[in-house]
């Protein structure tokens, strides 16, 4: 069984009210506690754990230095987020990811230094080149209230940068000989300057200037591509979306976007939720509002009637003497809660209204007639009171 999954604020041991500098400095410590160079003699099950943690923390702060995917996060949980454990960063090399987030790193170690000797990282940051990643796309999709209570699986046909035909993404006229490692930088994509200070020697790197980055260099760029190793194209992408969705809502699907130049990290797809306005009902967090309209004589006397829901329709018995306003709740005939944000469902609530005939027959009129005299045909003071009640609600 999968490890459960732990909140990111947990992970990152900070407040759900924590600044976005207190997050940044709480991942700092986390990176620099569970790095694997830090790890010395413990045992390979210390250091499998360590690099655990060091991944878990990068996956939280990923999340919760971005405003929009906090927000998200803190709205529906891990499926507001993307859903799948581990956000990929469990399938991720560390350098990788000092790669991504190495830069909040720069007031510590001077834009990407390390102090030799001093108890600091052995490779610093960045020990090999980054891979470059694809853009991110964006899709809406339009759901019915029901695909929102039911989850559904929607396919799109996407236009996107692919991979190469010709040269199957490396971007080099010959494929991969055509490639060779950087003489410059050896293959790391970054150059390292030492210099001595009182503190001993500290060394500092930045992005070589000859690949850019990429530890390699193409002899012969591709005549189809140009040498970004990219080319437009089509591709059907498939998105489950899970019950308990609300409009506005922002799905991930990780490594569907766009294809990354030279082979690299394909981007992601943003599908925005849309909901379809719904005939019969009102959506309020996870239950639905629906106003059942009945006669005057099946108020006075009572009776069962149908009424909607998600899965079809239910009888409700009305009873003798219901008065407008009448609230009915049918539990769990409401909208189930997203995954990863709660496990409850959520009710229908019914809202009664007694629908007055503006026009009247002979006999219907005199039926009235005969009625208006009668005392227990007028309101007493404790229905006028409850009336007036509900109404003052509506303005509070």
């Amino acid at each position: 069984m999968a490890e459960q999954k732990r909140d990111y604020y947990e992970v990152l041991g900070v407040a759900k009210t924590a600044s976005d500098q207190e997050i940044k400095s709480a991942y700092k410590k986390m990176a620099i506690k569970y790095h694997p160079d830090r790890q010395g003699d413990k045992s390979e099950a210390e250091k499998k754990e360590a690099e655990a943690r060091f991944k878990e923390a990068a996956e939280a702060y990923d999340v919760l230095h971005d405003p929009e995917k906090r927000q998200r996060y803190d709205q529906f949980g891990f499926a507001g987020v993307g859903g799948a454990a581990g956000g990929g960063y469990q399938n991720m090399s560390v350098d990788d990811i000092f790669s991504q987030f190495g830069d909040i790193f720069s007031d510590l170690f001077g834009g990407g230094a390390s102090f030799g000797g001093m108890g600091g990282f052995g490779r610093g940051f960045g020990g090999r080149a980054a891979q470059p990643k694809g853009s991110d796309l964006r899709l809406k999709v339009r759901l019915t209230l029901k695909e929102c209570a039911t989850g559904v699986t929607k396919k799109f046909k996407v236009r996107k940068q692919v991979a190469c035909a010709h040269c199957h993404g490396t971007g080099a006229e010959g494929g991969s000989s055509d490639k060779q490692t950087c003489s410059t930088c050896k293959g790391r994509g970054v150059v390292m300057r030492s210099q001595r200070t009182m503190l001993g020697i500290m060394q500092t790197q930045s992005v070589c200037p000859d690949c850019g980055g990429e530890g390699t260099i193409i002899k012969n760029k591709c005549r189809q591509c140009g040498g970004t190793g990219l080319q437009n194209g089509d591709d059907v992408v498939e998105v489950k979306i899970p019950a308990g969705v609300q409009d506005g809502m922002v799905l991930n699907v990780p490594g569907k976007g766009n294809a990354a130049p030279r082979g690299g990290v394909p981007g992601d797809i943003q599908v925005f939720i849309e909901v379809e306005q719904d005939k019969d009902f009102v959506r309020q967090g996870n239950d639905l509002l629906y106003q059942l309209v009945i006669d005057v004589p099946t108020a006075v006397l009572g009776g069962a009637v149908e009424v909607p829901t998600i899965d079809g329709k239910v009888k409700v018995k009305i009873d003798p003497g219901t008065q407008p306003g009448k609230v009915l709740r049918l539990r769990g005939k409401g909208i189930p809660a997203l995954q990863g944000y709660g496990h409850s469902v959520g009710d229908l609530i019914v809202n009664v209204s007694v629908y007055v005939p503006q026009t009247l027959s002979r006999d219907e009129k005199e039926a009235f007639e005969r009625m208006r005299g009668s005392d227990n045909m007028k309101p007493n003071q404790s229905v006028k009171n409850n009336l007036f009640n509900r109404f003052k609600q509506m303005f509070e």
